[in-house]
């Protein structure tokens, strides 16, 4: 067959020979190699339908590695002299870059040998190549012929020149291109050859100024990005030509360009270009060569800082930041020239809008100056000019204008983290500047943005802060002014505490902060009405803010914990004692609004301790409560002993205060034992189903479900839940406690499920509060015990009186939870807790509606409506097509909650899933335009954006309902509700 006259039969044999090869070319030996590639080099000089076939064997020779040394150069000069490669398919030409590639890999050193053949022989190989699959093997070749040393020889020109040709790439893929090569794969490839040696500079720089004048866009950008990448490895010597010309047509595209990527790249370019020639090394016989391209940089742009109310002045700061930016010797040049300029031209200017625009330029040099940090006495600009860089950025603070004072205050934060720079008078300033920004400034923008730039200064400048800022802040804190109003000092009090905690950054201010803001707080708590709750939050909430910024610092956030929670902990017990023997004071501290606002500081206080640390505090904290043990708490002199757990009407001032110790121990890390484990479980479970407080009860099953969450699975956890269970189950049945019941079931639930999390607030749809609790902490968990008390809560959606409340109570076992079950506290809360409580519990609510009555099936669409609206939009959208039914039955009841929870599930299943959704346009259109209409303004601007989502639906589909929608939607356009009218004139508008 080999031997066959006729050139096919001979290409045959060839071909079955080459794909033996390719199967067993690892088994073969040196000398039977060897005979096969003298075979094949020979077969190359054959008719040329045998060569397909030759070149296939050739490949599979070169993946040899007994290939005997010399072979390798001996296939190549092969190919190079006998074979013209480009009359051939794509796929033979493929076939032979592999094999290059094959060779290069392993017989590098052979391949040198040739010298400069090999570089030419591959010349010739690739020019004409148009296959885009192939172009990027022939790039990748290129690319380590130059960077693995290969003699180039008097060919660079011709290597460039076949590369170069396809610069800019203008590729595009056909539809549905199997290969999956795309355009960006070839630019970047190009490009890294291009940009890997500076031996084509000469060719190469000419033709990236020639395509920065092109008309397309993306060839501007392929320039610019490869000019810069060139920057990376050219040194003076190849830009020194060019320079003028490149600086000619940056300058032009930033000055002319209407476009932000080619303006961005055009900068990015001049800054390499400026990086580039900092690292020339000078000697005394040679041109400083960026010392000239900087001059003639500023000879065309300085003068348009003059004028800041001109296009120019804009474009022209860039450019010369951008070669500013490239090293500290192009920072010196440039900023000696330009920054007593701008300083100039702020005085010459007395409006605000200039000033701005001045300051704004001002401000991104000496952002620059943070690059190289501190600042040199020696050669620095900025330090000569110090005094009048403050005076302006100072007199920027006192101006009228607010957008004129948010840039002053960024060039304060800008001056105080260059170290070195300001001086103690200075810093003086600055803090007075600052207190009066933060404090007295009309405009929020202002104040707010002067209390972020203390809080950036506080820790670079910890003790003037301390010494200065807090005296100033706690002093107006404590002033009580005659001349000024309630509302006015409540807001300047309001400010106050802000600003102490916006600086409570560094741990030696943190120890000056919180004994102002506890003896502020105990100033305040003493009152009994509104306002005295409000300024209780107040405090509650810089506390708090203080409390985070402390968590990644030990020993802040011990000193913190160790003052602060004992502080409250005091207050309160004070607070409750009292109403306990004189319950007509109604103390601010025992309000719910106070006592929610304590729960975050205790919270976050302890969440972050050392489990030793931790350990040490719930020593004392367990037995304040369990026992009375007061002595821990500073000013421990109380009117009657603390006894939260205990019987009796005059106590329920003090059992409120178990929300405090649910706030302390459901954040401690689970590896921290809590003493006395099981009898505070046992109380908490006894309060949460006896006490008639909703908010005491609620609280008390929050705790147990946190507790439970984190108890260790074993015989004590199995015996505390068989006694919540036996306390709940006939608790449901009948009676007064209802209520309690559900909300402890509901609890305890996702605690032992999964450790997922509770809604905020303490009562939610009062009866789903206490069986809920109990479910949602073990629907965290995955406890087997969760799917006994899910299906309790199931059988409620058939109860007439508990339904509805049972139905929310699918809202709290799906939500995420702020104050308890959730992963900051420490909450055992497991993946996917939510898919797998779908997948259990949602077949079980469908059979459950279809089966129910008539006057209970709302419950079971309200629970299934919460379940989805929580439940991941990639899952939701899978089980699409068997709920959608229900899903459309929900938005008919009228529960306002269920239509409004359903909306929310809805509107991103428009997005997501239009081929479905369409099958059900007709109804989705009656549904949505009828509850844009409803009472209930949330239903209105829900039902909206639902018909506002509709038309990603597919057009075909809404085109018949075009009309009778945009008629529709023409009355919420007039509703009284400005964020209703908002909705309907997006919705209309895409109609």
């Amino acid at each position: 067959c080999l031997e066959n006259t006729d050139p096919r039969t001979r290409g045959r044999g060839i071909q079955l020979l080459s794909q033996v090869l390719l199967q067993c070319n690892s088994l073969l030996q040196e000398k039977e190699v060897l005979h096969l590639v003298l075979f094949y080099e020979n077969r190359l000089q054959d008719h040329h339908l045998v060569i397909p076939s030759v070149l296939q064997g050739l490949r599979a020779l070169s993946m040899c590695e007994v290939l005997s040394p010399g072979l390798a150069v001996s296939v190549l000069k092969a190919i190079f002299q006998e074979v013209h490669v480009q009359s051939l398919m794509q796929l033979d030409r493929h076939t032979v870059y592999s094999i290059i590639t094959n060779f290069m890999g392993t017989r590098e050193e052979e391949l040198k040998g040739l010298g400069a053949d090999f570089t030419f022989g591959f010349i010739q190989v690739m020019d004409g190549e148009k296959d885009p699959r192939n172009l990027l093997v022939a790039f990748q070749i290129v690319h380590d012929l130059i960077t693995k040393n290969y003699a180039l020889g008097p060919f660079v020109e011709e290597l460039f020149e076949v590369t170069s040709c396809y610069f800019p790439i203008d590729f595009t893929p056909p539809p549905n291109d199997p290969h999956g090569i795309q355009r960006e794969d070839l630019i970047l490839s190009l490009r890294a050859v291009l940009a890997s040696t500076p031996q084509f500079a000469e060719f190469l720089l000419p033709l990236l100024i020639e395509k920065m004048d092109s008309d397309l866009q993306s060839a501007k950008l392929d320039s610019l990005q490869t000019l810069t990448a060139c920057c990376a490895i050219y040194g003076q010597k190849e830009l020194q030509e060019f320079l003028p010309s490149l600086w000619s047509s940056l300058r032009r595209e930033v000055f002319q360009t209407a476009s932000e990527k080619v303006e961005a790249e055009c900068l990015a370019a001049l800054h390499g270009l400026s990086a580039c020639l900092s690292r020339s090394v000078l000697s005394s016989d040679t041109e400083d060569l960026l010392d000239s391209f900087l001059g003639s940089i500023l000879q065309d742009c300085r003068h348009h800082l003059c004028e800041p109310d001109m296009k120019l002045v804009w474009p022209s700061a860039k450019l010369l930041q951008a070669a500013a930016g490239a090293s500290l010797r192009a920072y010196h040049r440039v900023t000696r020239s330009v920054l007593p300029l701008l300083l100039e031209q702020y005085t010459k200017h007395p409006q605000s809008s200039q000033r701005r625009t001045i300051l704004e330029m001002l401000l991104g040099f000496l952002e620059l100056q943070q690059k190289w940090g501190h600042v040199e006495e020696d050669e620095s600009t900025l330090l000569s000019l110090r005094a009048p860089i403050c005076s302006v950025v100072f007199s920027a603070l006192t101006d009228p204008s607010v957008q004129l004072q948010l840039v002053g205050i960024r060039a304060l934060i800008v001056l105080g983290s260059l170290q070195g720079f300001l001086s103690p008078s200075d810093l003086e300033l600055v803090v007075d500047h600052l207190i009066r920004l933060a404090l007295h400034e009309e405009d929020s923008q202002s104040s707010e943005a002067a209390m972020e730039a203390a809080g950036s200064l506080a820790p670079i400048y910890p003790k003037i802060f301390s010494g200065h800022m807090v005296p100033r802040l706690e002093e107006e804190l404590q002033s009580e002014r005659e001349e000024e109003s309630s509302r006015d000092h409540c807001s300047l009090q309001q400010r106050c505490l802000q600003a102490l905690a916006a600086v409570s950054i560094h741990t030696s201010i943190v120890r000056e902060t919180v004994p102002v803001l506890l003896q502020h707080l105990r100033k305040v708590q003493k009152g009994s009405k509104a306002r005295n709750a409000q300024d209780v939050v107040s405090v509650c909430q810089s506390l708090h803010r203080v409390a985070l910024q402390c968590q990644q610092d030990a020993e802040g956030c011990w000193y913190y914990h160790q003052t602060v929670v004992p502080c409250l902990l005091a207050m309160a017990v004070q607070a409750a004692t009292q109403e306990s023997t004189h319950p007509l004071l109604g103390k601010a501290l025992l309000e719910e609004e106070v006592l929610a606002a304590m729960v975050p500081v205790i919270s976050a206080a302890t969440t972050h301790l050392s489990p030793e640390l931790a350990a040490q505090s719930v020593s004392h904290v367990v037995p304040l409560f369990l026992d009375g043990e007061v002595s821990f708490l500073p000013q421990n002199s109380f009117p009657c002993s603390f006894q939260p757990f205990e019987d009796g009407e005059c106590l329920e001032a003090q059992r409120r205060l178990v929300v405090l110790l649910m706030a302390f121990v459901c954040s401690l890390p689970r590896n921290v034992a809590i003493p006395q484990q099981e009898r505070l479980l046992r109380e908490l479970l006894a309060l949460s189903c006896s006490c008639n407080c909703p908010f005491t009860a609620t609280t008390a099953a929050k705790c147990f479900a946190g507790l439970v969450n984190k108890h260790p699975a074993g015989q004590q956890l199995d015996e505390i839940l068989q006694l919540a269970v036996n306390r709940m189950e006939p608790g449901l049945a009948e009676g007064p406690r209802q209520t309690q019941a559900l909300t402890l079931l509901l609890w305890v639930r996702p605690a032992l499920d999964a450790g997922r999390g509770e809604r905020q607030g303490g009562w939610p749809g009062a009866d789903s509060a206490l069986p809920a609790q109990v479910t949602k902490a073990l629907v965290l968990r995955y406890h087997p015990l969760s799917s006994r008390l899910t299906d309790k809560l199931l059988g409620l959606l058939g109860d007439v009186e508990l339904g509805p409340a049972a139905a929310d109570g699918f809202s709290l076992l799906m939500a995420e939870s702020p104050d308890v079950l959730h992963k900051d506290c420490h909450a055992d809360v497991r993946i996917m807790f939510r898919q797998r409580f779908f997948t259990d519990n949602v077949p079980k609510l469908v059979q459950g509606f279809h089966g129910a009555g008539p006057d209970v099936k709302a419950n079971y669409l309200k629970g299934l409506s919460h379940v989805l609206n929580h439940l991941p939009k990639p899952v939701l959208v899978t089980e699409l097509p068997t709920l959608l039914s229900l899903l459309l039955e929900a938005l008919s009841c009228s529960d306002r909650v269920v239509q409004l929870s359903t909306l929310s599930c809805l509107q991103p299943l428009l997005l997501e899933a239009p081929q479905i959704m369409s099958l059900h346009v007709d109804t989705l259109v009656t549904k949505f335009l009828s509850l844009a209409s409803s009472p209930t303004m949330a239903v209105r601007i829900a039902a909206l954006r639902c018909a506002h989502a509709l038309t990603s639906l597919p057009t075909t589909v809404l085109l018949p309902y075009k009309a009778r929608v945009i008629r529709a939607l023409a009355k919420p356009l007039d509703d009284k509700k400005r964020l209703v009218r908002k909705e309907a004139v997006a919705a209309r508008g895409e109609w």
